[in-house]
């Protein structure tokens, strides 16, 4: 089994966020190396349970016809429409029962990148004295990188596991390493 290298406690909540099959290869909008970060995320999932920490999982759970479709006059191709096996989560991802599913980004009108956008995350994460997130999983240069800055903006102590998340334009890494930085985000590389 993998091991970890972070030192989860109650006041902490792991966020995996989109590791769903249209955003894995073979995906519609397909991040390189998506499949291949499952085993390190699960190993941070078996972990953050062992030490009481919660576990959230972000989808995008988008309508048909959704804006941010090219078709629509968004920049992405149709990808995680409702109830499809695009949006399922990816196959090998182990995900406890009790893990917290949040969906994102499902008005018909309204795109949402963020984990805590229009979901009342911030709010649940706060009810059970969450102090801590803990944000990995895709794309590091798009909803990943929304729900740290946002998780850093609701007051929540943040750490990134950049290797454990992967990019759509792998260029932008140091560029959203920097505003991670920037913004008080922790980065573990």
């Amino acid at each position: 089994m993998m091991t970890t290298r972070v030192n989860y406690g109650p006041h902490d909540a792991l966020l995996v966020i989109d590791l769903q099959n249209d955003f894995c290869e073979g995906g519609a909008l397909a991040v390189a190396g998506g499949a291949a970060l499952v085993p390190g995320i699960n190993a941070e999932v078996d972990a953050a349970r062992r030490a009481g920490s919660l576990v959230v999982a972000s989808r995008d759970w988008h309508p048909i016809d959704h804006v941010s479709f090219e078709h629509r006059g968004g920049p992405w191709p149709v990808h995680c429409v409702q109830d499809t096996r695009g949006a399922a989560f990816h196959p090998d991802l182990t995900l406890p029962e009790d893990t917290i599913r949040v969906s994102k980004a499902t008005a018909f009108d309204r795109d949402a990148y963020s984990a805590f956008d229009d979901t009342g995350l911030a709010e649940y994460l706060k009810e059970k004295d969450i102090q801590r997130v803990i944000v990995c999983g895709l794309a590091l240069d798009v909803c990943v990188r929304a729900t740290a800055l946002e998780a850093r903006q609701a007051g929540f102590d943040t750490l990134l596991l950049e290797h454990l998340s992967a990019a759509v334009d792998p260029g932008a890494a140091e560029d959203c390493r920097a505003e991670f930085e920037a913004a008080g985000i922790e980065v573990q590389s």
